[in-house]
């Protein structure tokens, strides 16, 4: 096995007994880069330098008795929103060209301290508004959607590319992506991880969390994001310490709640099968099924737009008026209409978003966790912009994607995405995990046992490299 191919929890093994350099690892991974990066464009730059000074510093400590953990030498991948000392911050846009971040972001300066090495920066869809990132192909089929806006997070970590990323998730961004590409995504609970110095869609929905090959590397990962910083307003202090989950797979107990409405409407047989099936795995690992019914669902599109646009829209208030031409024609559009909406609308989104909460909080009491499709479909073909449904709707692409990843990003609660098999073209299907708030102990240890009772999953097929 050649070392780009390793877990993080297996190359962290591997470093930490010096029976692999972080040089080794790292240049096997820029190798990988180079090999992939022509047929999938994941990365909009490659930060080889950066990388390799970190690798042979990694090797220096490690080789002297000082290991940081298992982050330390091990190559990662920042979406272009996330602001690297010195490195452009583009968010895949016209509109940042001659950008350089002064300082690190929160999430690199607690990476860099962890010891990992930066590989690159990856594509996003235009300042992350967007389900699909277009410049980005899938790494199971180049013809197919990436998934956004995190895409090119996802496409490094599925083929190899990067041993972990960061991605960020207003309506889906990190889950959307793993699941299309068959790797596992994690949306924290709201505020666990400080955002300072990431670019923002929304405010008061964005989150920062990683995109890995497993669950264990996952917990890995976040381990070393989380904790207060006061330049975040929304940041928070975790109640409890994220760890590691174990080896046991027995979840005698645990109460899963099943959606009977909203998760499982207007979904691909494909995907709704395999999603029940690896339900139907958690329940022969001692869980308890509960049918739950979802509250609210009539309001979540219009609540999750009602807080988005607008806010995206003050964000983007100055460079929108002074240079419009610069932007995408997608994401003009959608920033010019946020000026349309009053204040009235986004006060009683806000409102509605307060009285989704407090329904799913009372919903959470009878279980521990929810389990439901990531999307509803797999990854469909780069010109296609519309599904229709067994029952004649229609519904565009992007709102397919986010429809059933949007209520965890209305109600701050942590969702995980496990890759649970593949649809009859190939493709991978995930499923969502989504716990309490703070409660992602409950939704990695579920996820876990349930990826140890699987077989194990590779990278995606080289024919797509």
């Amino acid at each position: 096995m050649r070392p780009y191919e390793l877990t993080l929890a297996e190359a962290a093994e591997a470093v930490g007994t010096r029976r692999l350099s972080p040089v080794e690892l790292v240049d096997s991974t820029l190798e990988r880069i180079a090999r992939v990066e022509p047929h999938l464009n994941a990365f909009t730059t490659v930060t080889a330098d950066l990388a390799r000074d970190a690798a042979r510093r990694a090797e220096t400590e490690i080789s002297d008795g000082t290991y940081r953990g298992p982050l330390h030498g091990t190559p990662a991948a920042l979406k272009d929103l996330i602001d690297v000392a010195g490195t452009a911050t583009t968010a895949s846009s016209r509109v940042r060209t001659g950008h350089r971040a002064p300082t690190d972001s929160a999430v690199t300066a607690r990476l860099v301290s962890a010891g990992a090495a930066v590989v690159g920066k990856t594509h996003t869809h235009e300042f992350a508004y967007g389900l699909t990132t277009p410049q980005t192909a899938n790494a199971w089929d180049p013809d197919r959607v990436a998934g956004g806006s995190s895409g090119g997070s996802a496409v490094a970590v599925a083929t190899g590319a990067a041993a972990f990323a960061l991605g960020t998730d207003t309506g889906g961004s990190i889950r959307v992506p793993a699941a299309l590409n068959g790797v596992v995504g994690l949306k924290p609970t709201y505020g666990l991880v400080p955002r300072h110095g990431v670019t923002s869609l929304a405010w008061s929905l964005d989150h920062v969390g990683p995109l890995t090959r497993t669950v264990e590397d996952a917990a890995l990962v976040l381990t070393a994001l989380v904790g207060h910083d006061p330049r975040d307003p929304a940041s928070v202090t975790a109640p409890a310490a994220v760890h590691r989950p174990g080896p046991d797979t027995d979840l005698t107990g645990l109460r899963v709640g099943v959606p009977v409405n909203y998760y499982f409407d207007h979904v691909d047989p494909d995907v709704e099968a395999a999603v029940r099936r690896a339900i139907g795995r958690l329940e022969e690992l001692g869980a308890r099924l509960v049918d739950v019914e979802i509250p609210m669902t009539r309001y979540i599109r219009a609540t999750h737009w009602g807080l988005m646009v607008p806010e995206a829209t003050a964000y983007h208030e100055r460079t929108l008026r002074a240079v419009p031409d610069l932007y995408g024609a997608d994401v003009r559009v959608l920033l010019e209409a946020g000026e349309l909406m009053t204040a009235g609308d986004y006060l009683r989104a806000q409102r509605a978003r307060t009285l989704m909460g407090r329904a799913w909080q009372h919903m959470s009491e009878s279980v521990d966790l929810i389990a439901a499709p990531t999307v509803p479909l797999t990854a469909v073909r780069s010109d296609r912009t519309s599904v229709t449904w067994g029952d004649g709707s229609e519904e565009s692409v992007a709102d397919a994607y986010v429809r059933l990843s949007a209520p965890a990003n209305l109600t701050g609660v942590p969702a995980l995405t496990v890759p649970v098999g593949l649809d009859s073209a190939g493709l991978p299907i995930g499923m969502q995990l989504m716990g309490r708030p703070f409660g992602e102990a409950v939704v990695l240890r579920a996820g876990h046992a349930y990826e140890r009772t699987v077989a194990a999953r590779g990278l995606a097929p080289e024919r797509a490299a």
